[in-house]
This record gives structure tokens, sequence and C-alpha cells, in this order.
């Protein structure tokens, strides 16, 4: 027994340093971003509803597609001392994009303002060509 949880322990750390896969020129790639130290996570978590397998970004064909992002953020602590501390949200952000074009690199940016999540789609040149259509949160 002892054996069986040494090897999965090994395997899940091994799956965590997975090089990423070199990019299909026939598709687009979408990178994340957060620019707060309180914004935690950022991470693909659907692709046109189908859940993905690898968090760390999308790669999509040209065209429509609806892309669903994981964002964990710390919020201020409800305390009304000093040191109430901090917890943190987890929300789901949808962004629906329509022109994804082949070869082209797109950054999804994710933010957090106290309790308020909001995410952008940027193409190369920097330019925002969504926003987040849609936000669940978990309290």
């Amino acid at each position: 027994m002892r054996r069986l949880m040494l090897l999965l322990a090994a395997s899940a750390v091994a799956g965590c340093s997975t090089p990423m896969p070199a990019a299909n020129p026939h598709m687009a790639w979408v990178d994340f971003s957060t620019p707060f130290p309180n914004d935690k996570l950022l991470m693909a978590e659907r692709l046109d509803n189908q859940r993905l397998r690898d968090g760390r970004f999308f790669q999509v064909t040209p065209g429509s597609h609806e892309l669903t992002v994981r964002f964990d953020f710390e919020v201020p602590g409800g305390s009304s001392d000093l040191f109430g501390g901090t917890t943190e949200r987890l929300c789901y952000i949808i962004v629906k994009y329509d022109h994804f074009e082949a070869g082209q690199r797109y950054l999804l940016q994710a933010r957090s303002m106290a309790f308020t999540p909001e995410a952008r789609l940027y193409n190369a040149r920097r330019e925002i060509v969504a926003e987040a259509s849609q936000i669940n949160c978990v309290p």
C-alpha cells in the first residue's frame, strides 16, 4: 500500500512538470495572465462546454469559441478587526470570441477588483477583442 501511495504521489508531481506542447500553426493559442498579486489562479476549464485535460492554455481552431476559465483570487475578510485576513473566492468566467485566427496568439487576462472579477481577451496587437460574457462565483 505504501509503495502504491508513493507511486501515485510521484506521478502527480511528474504531471505538474510536463512541458508545454508546441503551438500548432493551424490553430490559435491563448495564454493567461493575472496582473495583481491577490489573483492566485487562472486556468482553462472548458472549451465550447467540453472539459479540458490541460488547464495551462487554450489551443483552438479558427472561428468562434466559448472559453471557460477558473479564476481564484483573495478578497478582504469580513471582520471589522484590523487583521481580519483574507478569504479566497472561486469564479468561472466565460469569454466568447467569434474570430480566432490560425497561427495567432491571444492573451486572456483576468483581474479582481475587491469582490468583482473581470476578464478580457487581447489579440497579438494588445487590442481588446472580447470581454467576459458571464461570471459565476462561489461565495
